[in-house]
């Protein structure tokens, strides 16, 4: 009767026990964070984002403001894609910049952008990016090269056109993408930055970012 009980109970857990799901943060938006950012203007950009901490009931967040401004903040970090190749991002856009063309280099600006970058040779031009955006104009899920480098992708993972000033929560398998569209098998990526520009288009956007990490699955 006991080891009826055990094997019942072991059958239990194994099939109805929550899966255990690894996180790994990128930012924490702290002010202790915010100083060790590398900060990077864009070149022919005349000024740079401005970049401001909150909160709210979900945690700490990152405001972005552009206005006729390009500047990223990056971190230099390794995540194991084998073990965590899910990258997770909240984020809302609050001002947006419909009517540009963001697949031209006049309009190639995004209110809010993460970048997923792995080194592939001694220079910053020889990496591989996979830039996800929240688009003003275009489609989730649709894509195409940077105006300005074939070797970075935009992928839109959300859009003003479903959702203005509203926090969205989205998921991307970062493994997946490199293979597909740069056709790189990869164990680990290098680096990750967040960037909110409106160089190109002259124009101003808000976004805020949030809780942006790697997962498991």
């Amino acid at each position: 009767m006991i080891r009826i009980l055990y094997i019942n109970l072991v059958i239990f857990l194994f099939f109805f026990s929550p899966a255990y799901t690894e996180s790994i943060y990128v930012f924490d938006f702290s002010e202790e964070e915010l100083a060790t950012l590398k900060v990077r203007k864009i070149r022919g950009a005349d000024a740079k984002t401005k970049y401001t901490l909150g909160s709210n009931e979900n945690g700490k967040y990152i405001r972005a403001e552009a206005n006729n401004s390009a500047s990223g903040l990056g971190k230099e970090i390794n995540i194991n894609l084998n073990e965590t190749p899910f990258l997770n991002i909240t984020w809302k856009v609050e001002k947006d910049l419909s009517g540009i063309n963001e697949e031209s280099k006049k309009g190639h600006d995004y209110a809010a952008r993460v970048f997923v970058i792995k080194k592939t040779g001694v220079t910053p031009l020889s990496n591989r990016a996979m830039n996800y955006v929240f688009s003003s104009n275009n489609d989730i899920n649709t894509y195409h090269r940077s105006p300005f480098t074939k070797k970075s992708i935009d992928y839109v993972l959300s859009t003003t056109k479903d959702n203005l000033d509203e926090w969205v929560t989205v998921k991307v398998n970062v493994r997946e993408h490199f293979k597909k569209f740069h056709k790189l098998e990869l164990n680990n990526i290098n680096g990750v930055a967040i960037m909110s520009d409106t160089d190109n288009s002259k124009l101003n956007s808000i976004a805020y970012y949030q809780n942006i990490y790697f997962s498991s699955n």
